[in-house]
């Protein structure tokens, strides 16, 4: 396999070139004889093949507005700087003579549904994309998947965890997210390791498609495990008035509270549990906590827990990748991160790094399969078995659950007290914790 360029080693490749070109060469005896004169018979110098470059379109929606924005804006940012980091180092190189550079065609998906299939199919279509990237959410990947595969384009969905969009017999779709049958489970694994005494756990959620089979599959993990589900409970989407619902925890009388939805309301029900002054032992919400803007909430923050696709304090390195017999690839998660951190002003989230990793997926294929065919990088990514900065990249291959997420873990962190106000720790897996849980919470 090719190495990975990293940015600015065409720079380097460009100083090396003039420093040699300034350099003195060492002097040389005058020669003793006339150099013959070359025979005709001599074959003649071969002549070098220019590299060809190519420029590829990848297509996607974002969700400039709409529900989704803040999540799909950041989904949005990383994969912008993974494309500027690949072009700003001179692209691709796939084949002998041609190196692949990219640009972005792109719409705003307002976070609908039925905008989805109507803008990737004009991307198909219209657009001619050669390769596309999801919207962030399930509910809208998976309206754009059936697009992708109907056209036959590649797609890395990211910002989606649902499993059923992969158990509809495509074969060119491949998710970068931990799937929603385990994004919950290991919240369930941390309470009952923090104390094995609680038996009643609430669920309320958002009743779109991500949410709900994320609460599901924890639910029934839970029983499983012995847990009493006290509350099973759905909020429509946009809710901003969470009374009824916490009147109903309250009468529940859960010991343990996990559901949410996305960053808008996940982050309303936060703050009205604490300002409603419920009680609970363990709270762990969906997407809106590993955010960074949801220390603002204050004491509302505090020690909610919240699973994470990935963090800035995971550390993914080549060392680890030895330890598990894999193949390390791209960036350090530290450079990632500094470089979205100068980009945008803010520390990445996981969504941030997931637009990048979505990226890095597709030139892992392209560097793999050392070919733009669609064929050839399908067979790329059914291989797949490696490292990033961003965790395991492994797909399903089954003609049941083909190209579902199977190497990628999650992480759990909680907001706790720092000395500058709060600051997220890793509580789960002990593996990767950089702090004790703070428990019980409230």
């Amino acid at each position: 396999m090719k190495s990975f360029r990293l940015v600015g080693f065409t720079s380097l490749v460009l100083a090396a070139l003039v420093l040699g070109a300034c350099a003195q060469p060492a002097p040389t005896a005058a020669p003793t004889a006339i150099p013959p004169e070359p025979s005709s018979e001599e074959p003649a110098a071969a002549t070098a093949v220019p590299m060809e470059e190519v420029t590829l379109k990848i297509g996607f929606t974002a969700s400039q507005t709409g529900s989704l924005n803040v999540e799909s804006t950041r989904q949005n940012n990383g994969l912008s700087l993974w494309m500027e980091q690949v072009n700003s180092a001179g692209g691709i190189q796939v084949g002998e003579n041609t190196m692949v550079t990219f640009e972005s065609v792109f719409y705003d998906d307002e976070s609908n549904k039925d905008r989805v299939q109507e803008l990737y199919t004009r991307l198909a279509t219209e657009d001619n994309v050669d390769f596309m990237i999801s919207p962030y959410s399930s509910g809208l990947a998976d309206a754009s998947a059936v697009i992708a595969e109907q056209y036959g384009k590649i797609m890395i969905t990211t910002g989606a965890a649902s499993d059923a969009t992969y158990q509809k017999g495509y074969t060119l779709v491949y998710q970068a997210y931990t799937p929603a049958s385990r994004y919950l489970t290991g919240a369930v694994d941390n309470l009952a390791s923090l104390d094995p005494a609680v038996k009643k756990i609430a669920f309320v959620h958002e009743n779109d498609k991500f949410s709900t089979d994320v609460v599901t599959a924890a639910k029934v993990y839970a029983e499983g495990l012995g847990y009493e589900v006290v509350l099973f409970e759905g909020y429509d989407t946009g809710t901003t008035d969470f009374g009824p619902f916490i009147n109903n925890i309250t009468a529940a009388a859960p010991e343990a509270i996990m559901g949410g939805g996305h960053f808008q309301d996940g982050t309303t029900f936060a703050r009205q549990l604490s300002e409603k002054g419920v009680s609970a032992k363990y709270i762990a919400l969906l997407v809106a906590p590993p955010e960074p803007t949801f220390s603002e909430l204050g004491d509302a923050a505090l020690g909610i827990v919240g699973p994470s696709q990935w963090e800035p304090l995971a550390e993914y390195t080549a060392e680890s990748a030895d330890a598990a017999g894999l193949e390390y690839y791209g960036i350090s998660g530290s450079d990632f991160t500094d470089a979205y951190t100068a980009a945008y002003g803010e520390e990445p989230s996981y969504h941030a790094a997931g637009g990048y990793a979505a990226g890095l997926i597709l030139q892992w294929a392209l560097d793999t399969a050392d070919s733009t065919d669609v064929e050839a990088l399908k067979a790329a990514l059914d291989s797949m078995d490696v490292l990033t900065f961003f965790g395991h990249s492994k797909f399903d291959t089954s003609p049941e659950n083909h190209g579902l997420q199977i190497g990628h873990s999650m992480v759990y962190i909680q907001w706790q007290t720092a000395a500058d106000g709060l600051a997220k720790q890793v509580i789960w897996p002990p593996e990767g914790a950089t702090a004790e849980a703070l428990y019980p919470v409230r």
